[in-house]
Formats: structure tokens, sequence, C-alpha cells
């Protein structure tokens, strides 16, 4: 048991006997005990509004009810107790405390920042969902930082959890791309053959044809052209996913289940329709079949089945809601683009109307991405003319930098990703400050080595207590509570923040604290502590889908 949860559950103790003494009264269920670290050291190790949020409840000041509290708790945790304000307490933990502690985190190892299993329902996250049309570009990799990053951090802090890539490979799409690959099959085969306007012009869809072309020369030229177009359609699709899955692995991504649309049709979106019909959901109007979605808070009724009886994109969305659902996962987080906002009314109204539990599907949405090159903006692609590609961001400032830089601000935040510092090695660029750090203490390392020094036997951590020492410390206790935050609010920039912090005060740290040249056991004491801060630093940028290196 941590800290901070035996520190809760001594509060929550001391206003139990509160109440059977009288002295404090209620009429409701209590809220838990919330403990945050103060952002200053003077204002203690940990601190609770607790007597602020049940002042209601117990009907009385939140200053009283700290109080009572102060005065019946057990001090056993404690160096002192103060209360501030309206009744905040301040809670300033033992040293003996801190420092047993701090030997559970040694003891614990590689196993430090994974918290225990919560043994709940599945979690299912879907992200990236790009269409397998053509590259992946930089907003895709927005999304597949920020939903891979939170399918590690729900991991670490506890969560079962499943990562799926729903495939659009039925529909339009994808007869624009067998129609596009035809013609640049046909064009590079030496025939004079204008592309149509509705067609796909990137130059990934000419290197396709020319993958093709170099496996299978021209022996589809002169078959029939529907015969040529089914061929080649399913080629370019397989080559596109070759492509995606290749961009994805190099980001360092990968994901459980690979879920094709072409599953859902005709057989599950027929049903879906269908069920809707007999619950009395769909209308027919203009001979095509409309969802009465504004039953449901929807601006407008939206079509399913358009009047030549193809589904629309929300007739397969809402086959594939259903097919979630019927897997009997505990929770369904999808990855958005922005522009979808006003989708999300539509999809949630359908899955009430099916009878399913719509709160059980959350959508997080993904701001856009600005690049910035010398303080201009970079809207296109130097060689395709269109937009950037995320192996072309990759390429140039690494993958390292591009995750960090992706996930440094909240996803519901616009992002302008400054090319420069990304790929700048100074302190400036805090993705190469936070791997400096980490290169630094593993060249601790290998300079104590060198020196024979090295941990043997139990560290005395009681020798620390300079102010540098404890407050690297107390920024490594603070990491199981930012994993907890972290997967509560799906926000990997609170990791990404934590570990530039913790690198921060790595720094402090090794400015005011020699190891070589002090009393051995205070320097092996010392040398405990780099430990724990190397594999903290490690263990967060991992979550990041960040490496750390031993030498830079």
């Amino acid at each position: 048991m941590q800290t901070k949860e035996k520190i809760a559950i001594a509060v929550k103790a001391a206003v139990e006997t509160a109440m059977k003494d009288g002295a404090l009264k209620f009429s409701d269920a209590l809220p838990e005990v919330a403990l945050e670290v103060p952002p200053k050291k003077e204002f203690g190790d940990f601190a609770t509004n607790f007597a602020m949020q049940t002042a209601k409840i117990f009907r009385t000041s939140p200053r009283k009810i700290a109080e009572e509290i102060k005065a019946r708790i057990d001090t056993e945790l404690f160096d002192k107790i103060e209360i501030a304000g309206a009744g905040f307490m301040n809670f300033y933990l033992r040293s003996d405390v801190i420092y047993r502690e701090l030997k559970n985190i040694y003891d614990a190892g590689e196993n430090f920042g994974y918290l225990p299993n919560k043994n709940n329902a599945t979690i299912q996250i879907e992200y990236v969902s790009a269409n397998p049309t053509g590259l992946l570009h930089v907003g895709h990799g927005r999304g597949a930082a920020a939903g891979s990053a939170v399918v590690n951090i729900l991991r670490a802090a506890g969560y079962n959890v499943e990562s799926e890539y729903y495939i659009n490979d039925a529909g339009n799409q994808m007869d624009n791309l067998t129609k596009s690959v035809n013609v640049r099959y046909l064009q590079l085969l030496g025939q004079e053959v204008e592309l149509p306007e509705d067609c796909y012009r990137g130059e990934d869809i000419i290197d396709t044809t020319r993958r093709i072309i170099a496996s299978d020369g021209d022996k589809y030229l002169n078959l029939p052209e529907d015969e040529r177009l089914k061929i080649l359609g399913e080629l370019a699709y397989q080559d596109k996913m070759r492509e995606l899955k290749k961009d994805l692995k190099n980001f360092r991504v990968d994901f459980d289940v690979w879920f094709s649309e072409r599953t859902l049709h005709p057989d599950k979106v027929n049903a879906a329709i269908e069920i809707l019909k007999e619950k009395g959901y769909i209308y027919e109007k203009d001979g095509a079949l409309w969802l009465a979605s504004t039953k449901y808070g929807d601006d407008k009724d939206r079509v399913v089945i358009r009047e030549n009886g193809e589904p629309t994109y929300l007739a397969a969305d809402i086959a594939y809601h259903k097919n979630k659902f019927d897997r009997g996962f505990g929770e369904l987080i999808n990855f958005w683009g922005a522009d979808h906002h006003g989708y999300v009314a539509r999809v949630k109204a359908a899955m009430k109307m099916l009878g399913y539990d719509a709160d059980k599907l959350k959508i997080l949405f993904l701001q856009m991405v600005s690049l910035f090159r010398s303080g201009e903006a970079v809207k296109m692609s130097k060689r395709a003319g269109t937009a950037i590609p995320l192996r072309e961001l990759m390429e140039e400032v690494g993958t390292d930098a591009a995750r960090y830089f992706f996930l440094m601000r909240s996803t519901e935040s616009q992002l302008d990703f400054d090319l420069d510092l990304a790929k700048s090695q100074s302190a400036d660029n805090p993705v190469y400050y936070i791997q400096y750090a980490h290169a630094r203490i593993c060249s601790i390392f290998r300079q104590t080595k060198e020196a024979g020094l090295t941990i043997d036997g139990e560290p005395k951590f009681s020798l620390m207590n300079s102010t540098a020492e404890i407050d690297l410390i107390n920024k490594i206790f603070e990491y199981p509570a930012e994993i907890e935050k972290a997967a509560a609010e799906y926000a990997p920039q609170r990791i990404a923040r934590y570990v530039y912090d913790l690198a921060s005060t790595f720094s402090s740290f090794y400015r005011d604290c020699r190891i070589l040249g002090v009393e051995k056991d205070l320097a092996v004491a010392r040398l405990a502590l780099l430990k724990i801060t190397q594999h903290t630093i490690s263990h967060a940028l991992g979550l990041l889908g960040v490496s750390s290196p031993e030498r830079m």
C-alpha cells in the first residue's frame, strides 16, 4: 500500500471516529479522500480539501471539520499536520516514512509504474482508422500517438484494454482507389488515358501502381476492364494496407484487432437496419430510408439507405458500433477528428435505439496540427504536393520527437508543431532534454562502475536529507498518481509534462549532489535514488512510445 493510500485511510478513520463521538454529524455518503502533492514543499508532502468538500454534508465550517479530523487522526505517519486557509489540510510526513516508501519503490524495481490490476471489463480503444487509400498524414500521426499512449497508460494503471483499427475498406473511396490505380497502370504501361476528376492524384498512387507492375508486369493489361479493375483494386488495397502498417510500426503503434468494414456488408448492416425498423426508428421518404435521430438529440434525421439501395457511412457505423457492444466491452473509446463533432449525436442516438447504454461510448476529439519551419507554416509535402505524410515527418524530426511533440498538449487543443525545435539538440527541445537526463544517469553508472562503486546491500536512504535529494524523492512519489490521473482523464500530456518535470528535478540533483568523492554509504544511497529515477524516466517515456537512449 502506498503512503498516499495510508493517509487517505487515516483521514477516513479520523472522520468515522469524529462521527461516533458526535463531533461531526452527516446525512449523506462521504466522498473519497482526494490527496494532492502541493505545488510548493512548504505546504507539506500531501494536501487535501476533504473538509471543504464535506462542509455541506456535515453542515459546519470546513475549518472545524479539519480541526476535528486533526484531533483524531493517527499521527504515526506525520511529523505535523497544518490547517491552512478555509480548511485545507497539509500533511508533513515523518522522514522515516519517506525513506520506507523510497525503499518500497527501490525493491519494486522494474515493476514501479505498474498499478494493481483493476479487474475491469475490457475497454476497447479504436483510433487512427484512416481510409486505406493513401499515406497516413500528420493529422493521423497525432491520433496514432495519442491513441497508443492512452492504451499504454490505461494498461499501466491496471485496466484491461484492447486496441482496434477500423479499416474503411468498403464504399466509394475503395472504388475511387481502384479507378485511380487502373488509370495509372494504363499510363505507366504506355497508354494515353486521362485521370478522371474523382480519382486520387497523390504520388503514392503512382508508387502503388509501380510496385504492382514491378511484381506482376503487364499481365493485366489486356484483360476485360471489369476483370482488370477487380484485380487491381484488390492488389492496390493490399499494397496500401502494407504501407499503412509499415508506417504505424515505424511510429511504434500496433493493434490487437484489425477490423474490416467489408465484414459488415451486407448482412450486419441490413440486420441493424431491420432492428431499427422493427423498433419504429426508420421511416421512408423520397425513396430513401431515414433514421429518426432527432428523437435522441440529433439536429436532424439522417439517411441510412440511399434511394439506390446503397447504405450510407452512418449505416455502416451503426452496424460497427452494434458489433462493438455485442462483443461485451465495458467501455468504448473512439478517437475522432474534430470535424466529426456533429457525428456523435447520431451514432449515440442509434445505440440508444438499439437498446445499448450509449454513455459507455466515449468520443475523444483530435484538433488540428499545424507544422512550422523557420516560423512559417508548412502546409504541403515537398515531394507529393499534398498533405504532409507521417513518414516524411518521421524522416525529418525522428519518431521520438514526433511522438513527444504530438503528446505535449491535450488532444482537444490545436497543436503548433515547431519542426526546428523538434530537430534541435538543445535543452530547449523537451524530448532531447528528457532523453539527455536519462543518458546522463547511464553515464554516471558507467563512471561509478569504473571507480569501483556499485550498489551492494541495502541502501541507507536516510542519509539523504538535502533539499535536492528530497525534491527528487517527492517527484518520484508523484508518478503512480500521475498515471492514475492520466488514465482517468485519457490525458497522455500529463505524463509528458511529468517526465519533463522529473528530468528538471534530476538536473537540480545532479548540480547539487555529487556521487564520487562523498562518503560511500551516501554515494550508494544516491546511486540507488538515481536507479529509481532512471527507471521512472524510461517507464514514462515508454508509455509515450518514446525511447530512452543510454548515450547521446
